[in-house]
């Protein structure tokens, strides 16, 4: 595979493909570029995350929710990120030619983009990935969005995307302050149902937010349940849709080398089929990192 190192506005990378599935894994996979992305704003949104908005290349605006970009973060002070960081879309706004990225500063990668100001370039590779696959009768949906954390930006797009199709969607947000809550505003004005809860304010546990979407459930049934950002959470929702036969799907955080398949740094173990306890390893970048619900293994 050749990654184009100019300007790639035009530049495409040609989709990975293997063996004897080749000429169907090329078919079906989509155009990747490197895009040159010019800088709008970077702002704090509170003392953890920041709020990227940069102007993309035609390609980067055809990213769907839950798809990520992998991006070229530069030097910070004595931090010089050899490898790209993944990030998950926060907005996609084409009409605007307009991404978004929501991100914690934790790291050597994050520290780099968290300088970086109007006016500068930010080489995003992608989109990458496969995202969300929302239910095909969309009017009689409701789409349930559990998140805590980052997780929160990977929700942003989706109820966006939901709503569009004309399902209901009701979101509920994690976190462990009231200041530290994100997308609480932007899901309101794309018109989902928000419910918020907290470690603070003792509503955030297990059992609570089960009891709660239970509740939600009854008041009008979930058809398709999503979740990111927690591992607990994810355990307790795989649990509950498997009791109230709901489907749903996952989006995954986790380390990558390459982000298009080709290192395989990112393999983890899924299992085959929904209550199957056999076993199979795949890429999250390449086959994900949106899963089925049921076929993710806690980690």
């Amino acid at each position: 595979m050749t990654i184009p190192t100019t300007d790639s506005r035009a530049a495409t990378v040609f989709p990975l493909c293997d063996g004897a599935h080749a000429a169907a894994t090329c078919a079906a996979a989509p155009s990747i570029a490197e895009n040159a992305c010019l800088v709008r704003s970077n702002d704090w949104v509170n003392a953890e995350y920041k709020h990227l908005v940069l102007t993309a290349p035609d390609l980067a605006l055809t990213a769907r929710a839950g798809q990520f970009f992998h991006l070229a973060c530069p030097a910070s002070n004595d931090d010089t990120p050899y490898l790209r960081r993944p990030m998950s879309i926060y907005c996609v706004n084409a009409g605007d030619q307009r991404i978004e990225f929501l991100y914690k500063v934790q790291g050597a990668g994050t520290r780099g983009l968290a300088q970086l100001g109007p006016g500068d370039t930010l080489d995003a590779l992608g989109p990458l990935g496969k995202g969300f696959t929302l239910p095909a009768n969309a009017n009689d949906a409701h789409v349930l969005l559990l998140a805590r954390g980052v997780g929160l930006a990977t929700m942003a797009p989706l109820a966006s995307e939901a709503i569009a199709t004309g399902a209901h969607v009701t979101a509920v947000l994690s976190a462990r302050t009231p200041a530290l809550m994100m997308s609480a505003d932007t899901l309101h004005e794309t018109g989902a149902t928000v419910v918020m809860v907290t470690d603070d304010e003792q509503t955030s546990d297990v059992v609570q937010v089960e009891r709660l979407i239970r509740g939600i459930h009854a008041g009008r049934p979930i058809t398709f349940a999503t979740t990111c950002g927690s591992n607990r959470l994810l355990a307790m929702l795989q649990r509950l849709a498997a009791q109230l036969g709901i489907p749903g799907e996952v989006a995954l955080e986790q380390r990558m080398g390459c982000g298009i398949g080709a290192c395989y740094a990112c393999v983890r173990p899924f299992r085959k089929h929904a209550q199957s306890d056999e076993l199979s390893y795949r890429r999250v970048c390449w086959d994900g990192p949106v899963f089925d619900l049921q076929e993710t293994t806690s980690w």
